[in-house]
């Protein structure tokens, strides 16, 4: 059976990715971890079996959306906080940069174009991330 991470047509070597369920685990265990509390203790407050949890902190279980809001509610931590350190974690594993640029810095300003000679290979990947908060 073929590694349901690869993805692309055959022949290719695509980049290995990492699980969304594992990333997601990593952060909910460092967020745990960082205050100080127990896996029981947790997994109590969520309403969740500490076996569960331990296996959804490790990656090896996806959990449902509710039992996601559940961790997050025990963790004090909101989902969109949760979700944006992924995020930020997978753009870092694949060697990518992402810029955060403070919206209120430009709102009076006018976009001019490019400076003749200012090459535009910097930005040759096209992805453009826009973090509002």
């Amino acid at each position: 059976m073929p590694d349901p991470v690869t993805i692309g047509p055959r022949g290719r070597k695509q980049p290995e990715r990492p699980l969304l369920r594992t990333l997601l685990g990593d952060v909910l265990r460092r967020n745990r971890q960082k205050q100080g509390r127990t896996l029981g203790d947790v997994a109590r407050a969520a309403k969740v079996s500490m076996p569960y949890l331990s296996e959804v902190e490790r990656g090896r279980k996806e959990a449902s959306s509710e039992v996601l809001a559940a961790i997050c509610d025990a963790l004090r931590l909101d989902l969109s906080d949760v979700l944006a350190e992924v995020t930020h974690n997978l753009a870092g594993g694949q060697g990518r940069r992402t810029a955060v640029i403070e919206l209120g810095s430009f709102r009076s300003r006018r976009a001019s174009p490019p400076a003749r000679g200012v090459s535009s290979s910097a930005h040759a990947s096209g992805d453009v991330q826009l973090l509002a908060a």
